[in-house]
């Protein structure tokens, strides 16, 4: 069973820290691009940051500079490291893994956590 769980959100001041962890099991988190999504209250879900199993990084832009995505194989635990944080960082984040299709891929296989609170406020 393919199982993603998020930790490490919580309630945080403006310019403070949380690192966000992404737990693994059922898949290796060095086959799979891993993704971080948020979805904030009346907004849509968006990405961002994404690595991918040869270590590409995408960062939404407004996240640029301020959030860290890596990955630790052994651990088989995708990370998210965000300094910096602003009101408007506060959301549900969630973990995404994709193993795109090609080769002995049928198809896309694509699994979600079930998101962990981020609240940013003073």
């Amino acid at each position: 069973q393919v199982q993603l769980v998020e930790s490490g959100g919580g309630l945080v001041q403006p310019g403070g820290s949380l690192r966000l962890s992404c737990a693994a099991s059922g898949i290796f988190v060095s086959t799979y691009e891993m993704a971080w999504y948020r979805q904030a209250p009346g907004k849509q879900r968006e990405l961002v940051a994404s690595i991918t199993s040869l270590g590409s990084t995408f960062y939404l832009p407004d996240v640029k500079g301020r959030f860290t995505i890596s990955r630790d194989n052994a651990k088989n635990t995708v990370f998210l490291r965000m300094n910096s944080l602003k009101p408007e960082d506060t959301a549900v984040y969630y973990c995404n893994a994709i193993l795109r299709s090609g080769g002995f891929v049928p198809r896309d296989y694509d699994y979600w956590g079930q998101g962990t609170q981020v609240t940013v406020s003073s």
